[in-house]
């Protein structure tokens, strides 16, 4: 089968899976003229450049016999998946994740690490990456030792106004240290997370590491506002071990041994020391507790039971009856983000300030900049407010 492509009056023909093939493996996969050409059977050659274009894919290959194709898509998938390997990180959870499922999040997060060190030559390697590859002494001294070197302390998240303030705070940190931050936005990704339920991902490189953190609470009965906030210490705590991968995890598990990695994010955010210190003996004392530590309730009865400081069938009750709690609270309604916003959030303040200042220093024109930078969500008239977004 092939797709027809016009040009004046003449026809050519693509093989319709070459066609697929490349662009199924693009950021184009769910635009307007690729599915019209798919459904019809015919595209404009005008319109196939203008994808090929977005893309980044040279027209001529289109016209390549399949083999050469998809040698072509297996060299560069190698590549660009270089940043993650395969397998999932799992605290206390079994689901796995495939790659298939955020691969093109992936491959879009790996294009922006290489945006920014196209246009930044002058940064070095990350002091971050790998600093815990070889633990310094416990986790009491590796979770001190990462949020030196940070630059913030357990105490300045506690004095945060909330959770949402205190999971901003740990993204300014990160990102002041060269560790960009992505968060999901379904529709202006190149790939929808409806069914890939997990945590977040670390994308690998020297010099500005990605991470990507999902929204909401991945079906489980758990506040996501006090999960994001653990799970952005996790993510943290990876990239310094030099781990990156896909992440699932369960913070109301108890398990025995939850792993090195659990122990570095506890002490980050729920010192043993401070917790001993509190009152549990209610299920609104864990709730004050968990404001306090800026995390989940869950992740409060979880952490004490591993310490003794809850019997195991009073945690396990707690647990049960937070679930419950949760799942009967009202709905809040969806909202829909200005597309500026959403881009900014997607992006990640970082990245988004970087290429601001190659647009305005003139490395790259505005419509350049709505290409790269914005995946052509927002036009050039839009920028200004994008700017304020991001300021």
């Amino acid at each position: 089968m092939t797709i027809s492509v016009t040009l004046g009056g003449g026809v050519a023909s693509i093989d319709r899976e070459v066609f697929e093939l490349l662009f199924d493996n693009s950021t184009v996969r769910n635009y307007k003229d690729y599915t019209t050409a798919l459904s019809a059977g015919v595209i404009a050659f005008k319109d196939l450049l203008d994808l090929s274009r977005k893309a980044e894919i040279p027209y001529p290959l289109f016209f390549a016999p399949l083999p050469v194709v998809t040698a072509q898509v297996d060299l560069k998938t190698r590549k660009l998946l270089q940043g993650v390997r395969k397998g999932t990180f799992s605290l206390n959870s079994r689901a796995t994740i495939e790659l298939a499922d955020v691969e093109l999040i992936i491959k879009d997060l790996v294009r922006k690490q290489e945006l920014v060190k196209k246009h930044d030559p002058t940064l070095k390697r990350n002091p971050i990456v790998g600093m815990l590859r070889k633990s310094t002494g416990g986790p009491v001294r590796d979770a001190q030792a990462l949020l030196t070197a940070l630059g913030f302390s357990t105490q300045d998240i506690q004095a945060t106004k909330n959770k949402t303030a205190a999971a901003e705070l740990f993204i300014s940190r990160l990102e002041a240290n060269h560790i960009l931050v992505s968060r999901s936005v379904n529709g202006y990704m190149p790939q929808t997370l409806s069914k890939a339920k997990f945590s977040g991902l670390t994308v690998r490189d020297g010099k500005v590491p990605y991470i990507f953190l999902t929204g909401g609470s991945h079906g489980e009965d758990e506040e996501p506002v006090g999960r994001q906030v653990f799970t952005l210490a996790l993510l943290a705590v990876l990239v310094a071990r030099r781990v990156f991968v896909p992440v699932t995890m369960d913070t109301r598990q108890i398990e025995a041994s939850p792993g090195p990695e659990y122990g570095i994010v506890a002490e980050m955010l729920m010192p043993a020391v401070q917790l001993r210190q509190c009152s549990l003996s209610s299920l609104d004392e864990v709730g004050e507790v968990a404001d306090h530590f800026k995390v989940t309730p869950s992740a409060i009865v979880v952490r004490s039971a591993l310490l003794k400081l809850l019997d195991r069938s009073v945690a396990d009750d707690y647990l049960a009856e937070l679930a419950k709690a949760y799942s009967a609270r009202p709905k809040p309604p969806a909202r829909t983000p200005k597309p500026v916003n959403a881009i900014r959030k997607y992006n990640g303040r970082e990245f988004s300030v970087r290429m601001l200042d190659a647009l305005d220093s003139g490395r790259i024109t505005p419509r350049e900049f709505c290409q790269l930078a914005c995946s052509n969500r927002i036009g050039v008239f839009d920028i200004p407010d994008f700017r304020s977004a991001v300021w």
